[in-house]
């Protein structure tokens, strides 16, 4: 068996492989779903029970691609075995999407979770490959810690399968919990060689998979609302507004090169656990798109007012989680520092502004970015 040694964290040229890319692009399956789901349930009035159910499946996808991330920074040995084995977990990937409607209409995860069970037996056996070919004692506790941890966490999800309805909610948020303490503990004694700019461009590519998804959505929820009922001049403004929005989504995210930032553990934990609230926000911008197309073409049963907030409010938190993770730590001045929570502001008042209310909050975002580039090029002529 050829030997799966840690890559060193200050390789040079360490960029995405295209079976990551792969990988990725199998959550987006994931990511549609639980976005339908959430557009169904806000479209009804239900509120309470999209949020929960959209929070609770968008963290299984979320987690279920950090585990293999971060693992994948640190030991891709890119041989046949290694290639296979993350081909399992691709196929567990789709197993879990196929029970996300499942998992959202019914707080069903059987399904969910057997796609989880798929996807750790694949990653507790790299963890284990990597023990096994570990150099020093200190590396080998580390991976067998990891794949003890997989282990206790997934026969916790098993076992909530058999707890009483009322208390699964409880048990999830413990679970949810635990699986966030495996790497913390750990990595305790010896930290996995993660290298610092493949884990900012692994982020980077799956938020523009996510930003792409909420294109797609919204592009087709305009279609269709079209095809049925010819609103042109109530559909024109969302989707002007909706993709001024995603435009500057991604120019905010990546104005800034993050991966020097990403200098320890500590750092890398708080920010790549932070984009939890990215990306699941990023994705409910493009269901809280398809949400206001509905409203505007009468089909969806909520105000204009929560229809607007549906978009409105994600795209404030993607904007307020952002500045977050990454650009206070770039910003020089106090007005630098304010741009963005000032803008977030703005959209979550657009909310009230009627029928163009998407319209101006993607004026409000495409002048935040422009406002961003002025203030960079004039702090940098100043320095000068």
């Amino acid at each position: 068996m050829p030997r799966m040694t840690a890559r060193s964290r200050h390789e040079e040229h360490r960029a995405a492989t295209p079976l990551e890319l792969f990988f990725d692009l199998c959550f987006v399956v994931a990511v549609a779903q639980a976005g339908a789901r959430l557009v169904h349930s806000l479209a009804e009035g239900h509120l309470g029970h999209g949020l929960a159910g959209y929070l609770a499946v968008f963290f299984a996808i979320w987690w279920a691609w950090m585990n293999f991330t971060w693992f994948a920074s640190a030991y891709d040995s890119d041989d046949v075995l290694y290639r296979l084995v993350t081909l399992v977990q691709i196929a567990g990937v789709l197993i879990l999407a196929a029970g996300v409607p499942r998992a959202f209409d019914r707080s069903d995860f059987g399904v969910c979770i057997v796609g989880y069970v798929v996807m750790r037996l694949a990653l507790t056996s790299q963890w284990l490959r990597a023990a096994h070919n570990a150099t020093d004692a200190a590396e080998c506790r580390m991976a067998r810690l990891y794949a003890a941890g997989l282990v206790v966490c997934q026969l916790g999800w098993i076992g909530l399968l058999f707890v009483p309805d009322p208390v699964r909610p409880w048990a999830f948020v413990v679970l949810a919990v635990a699986e966030l303490c495996v790497p913390v503990v750990a990595e305790r004694g010896s930290q996995t060689t993660w290298h610092p700019h493949h884990i900012a461009e692994r982020y980077g590519l799956f938020t523009l998979i996510v930003l792409g998804e909420t294109v797609a959505a919204a592009t087709v929820a305009v279609q269709q609302a079209l095809d049925e009922h010819e609103a042109l001049g109530e559909l024109l403004p969302l989707a002007g507004g909706g993709l001024l929005i995603v435009f500057a989504a991604w120019w905010i995210y990546f104005a800034v090169p993050i991966a020097g930032h990403l200098s320890s553990n500590r750092r890398a934990f708080v920010w790549g656990y932070g984009h939890f609230v990215v990306l699941g926000s990023a994705a409910a911008i493009g269901a809280g798109m398809e949400v206001a197309v509905e409203q505007a073409v009468g089909k969806a049963h909520i105000s204009t007012a929560a229809a607007s907030a549906s978009v409105t409010v994600p795209a404030a938190l993607f904007l307020l989680t952002v500045w977050a993770l990454h650009a206070r730590h770039f910003k020089r001045t106090p007005v630098q520092q304010l741009t963005l929570p000032a803008a977030a502001l703005a959209i979550l008042a657009c909310t009230f502004a009627g029928e163009r209310a998407v319209l101006l909050a993607g004026v409000v975002a495409a002048a935040t970015v422009a406002l961003g580039v002025t203030l960079s090029r004039r702090t940098v002529e100043g320095h000068d």
